[in-house]
């Protein structure tokens, strides 16, 4: 969506489109066209987080064509299973290394065991 357009049309009825959009698909990815992004653009995008916070909805702001289309593809190589998959095992790989390495982690075990006796 380009922001000049949600500013002419009305918030309203642009927040409204979102939330059906929302309501059809389990993911949903709002990208936010503007060659500057200024305080009026920063402003919208706030607005839009804040009425939809704690939804499926992934607000991302590009400033041109090529920035669009790279981020649908990167959004489609993310979103494939098989992409998909190995992102989650190189999460849970990088989650128990940085629990088995980290001081922080240690002793908050540390200070669990010596609170259970």
């Amino acid at each position: 969506a380009d922001i000049q357009d949600l500013v002419m049309r009305g918030e309203e009825q642009f927040l409204e489109r979102i939330q059906k959009f929302i309501n059809i698909h389990r993911n949903s990815f709002l990208v936010l066209s503007a060659t500057l992004h200024g305080p009026q653009e920063w402003n919208i995008i706030f607005r839009i987080q804040r009425r939809f916070l704690g939804s499926n909805l992934h607000i991302i702001p590009v400033h041109n064509t090529a920035e669009t289309v790279k981020l649908m593809l990167t959004i489609a190589k993310m979103t494939s299973k098989l992409c998909a998959d190995d992102i989650r095992y190189k999460m849970a790989m990088t989650k128990a290394h940085i629990m088995e390495n980290s001081p922080v982690w240690k002793t908050l075990q540390e200070y669990q065991l010596h609170c259970n006796f």
